[in-house]
This record gives structure tokens, C-alpha cells and sequence, in this order.
């Protein structure tokens, strides 16, 4: 179980703001391309599934992932999360051809999982009614901080096709004290921020920013 502390920010000043106060502490910056996939016949997002692949800076690295049963409430992100790293160019030929990830069902244990419990993907005897389409997807740049009490921070820009949005995340065990800390922090340095009410596959989803 993934458990995250989320802050939406209001804008490119509130997010530049934050990330001039995280300096100090800034360890790297990634670049992000986020690539979701479904069921033919919406088989993932039916039961509240997704999943993705994720490159970061280019092609250094890939990671898909599954994400299942997720819950937003006053900022604090509660999901099921499975990742596994798989080769770069694998990941861009499933990119173009959505259909190689069932094929990957025998290796992976995410697509293992999505073959048996949605019945997509699967190859020869193994072979399901339905296949993975890609949903398109979007682009992230993070900065990573080591804060205060051993805890990271991750302030992300997010560019979608028709806006950005910006976001401070905090992964962690005690997110109510994270919390407290966090909206200390920001409201000592004026940075602006709500509770994020959507994720961003959700936003994404959506087509629109959301309030």
C-alpha cells in the first residue's frame, strides 16, 4: 500500500515559490513520460485499475506499474501499488504496439496478475477475449528533496494536452504528522496550496483541469 501526502498548488508562481524554498535540499530532478493502458473493453478502469509506463529521462529507465483501489481524501492518497523495471526499448515497443504487453504475462508478474484477475492480455493457450489498448498519456519534470526527518518530498509540473498542473507529494508511514509539517512549512513560506481532490490519471482522464 502506497500512502501519500498531496498538495495541490495553484499555479507556476506557487510552485516556483516552493521549489526556491526546497533548494537546499533538492537532490535530482527527473523527467517524466506517462503512458496509461486499458482493457479493449475497459476492463482495468471498470474496477478502479490502472495501468502504466513510465520513462524517465528519455530512456534511463522504464517502470510499469499497476495501481489498484485507490482512495484521495483530504490529501492523504491511499493505493495498492506494483512496480516492476523492465527494459527501456521493451517498454517503447508496447508503446507502439499495445499488444505486446499481454504477451508479457507469462514473465511479469503485474501482467500475470491483469491476465488472471481482468481477463486481459495472455499468449497462445493462455490467450483472453480482450487485448490492451494505450490511452495516451503526459509528461511530469520532478524535483526530489531530501527534507526534514528523513522524509522526501517530490514537487511535480505536470503538462497535459490542454494544461499543467502542479503538485507537492510526500510518500510516508505517519502521513498525518507529514501533513502537519508540510502545511507548516508552506504556510511559512506563503506558498499557496489545497488538498488534491484528484490524481492526476484522473485529471488526465478527465480532459480538463480539475478545481
Amino acid at each position: 500500500m502506497e500512502v501519500e501526502v498531496k498538495f495541490r498548488l495553484p499555479n507556476a508562481a506557487a510552485h516556483q515559490r516552493l521549489s526556491d524554498a526546497l533548494a537546499p535540499f533538492h537532490l535530482r530532478t527527473h523527467m517524466q513520460e506517462n503512458l496509461f493502458f486499458d482493457g479493449s473493453a475497459g476492463e482495468l478502469s471498470n474496477h478502479f485499475a490502472v495501468a502504466r509506463i513510465r520513462f524517465y529521462d528519455g530512456d534511463s529507465r522504464c517502470v510499469l506499474s499497476l495501481k489498484l483501489r485507490a482512495r484521495l481524501v483530504d490529501g492523504i492518497s491511499r493505493v495498492e501499488e506494483i512496480e516492476e523495471d523492465i527494459d527501456p526499448a521493451l517498454g517503447r515497443a508496447c508503446v507502439a504496439e499495445p499488444w505486446r504487453l499481454g504477451c508479457l504475462s507469462a514473465s511479469s508478474k503485474i501482467m500475470g496478475r491483469v491476465r488472471d484477475e481482468f481477463g486481459i492480455g495472455g499468449e497462445g493457450e493462455e490467450k483472453r477475449g480482450s487485448s490492451f489498448i494505450c490511452l495516451g498519456g503526459f509528461r511530469n519534470v520532478r524535483g526530489v528533496y531530501g527534507w526534514k526527518e528523513g522524509l522526501t518530498l517530490e514537487l511535480d509540473e505536470t503538462r497535459y494536452d490542454f494544461g499543467a498542473s502542479y503538485e507537492l507529494e510526500c510518500e510516508t508511514g505517519e502521513p498525518e504528522k507529514a501533513k502537519e509539517m508540510l502545511e507548516g512549512f508552506l504556510l511559512e513560506k506563503g506558498v499557496e496550496y489545497s488538498y488534491s481532490k484528484a490524481s492526476k490519471f484522473a485529471v488526465f482522464k478527465a480532459g480538463k483541469l480539475l478545481p
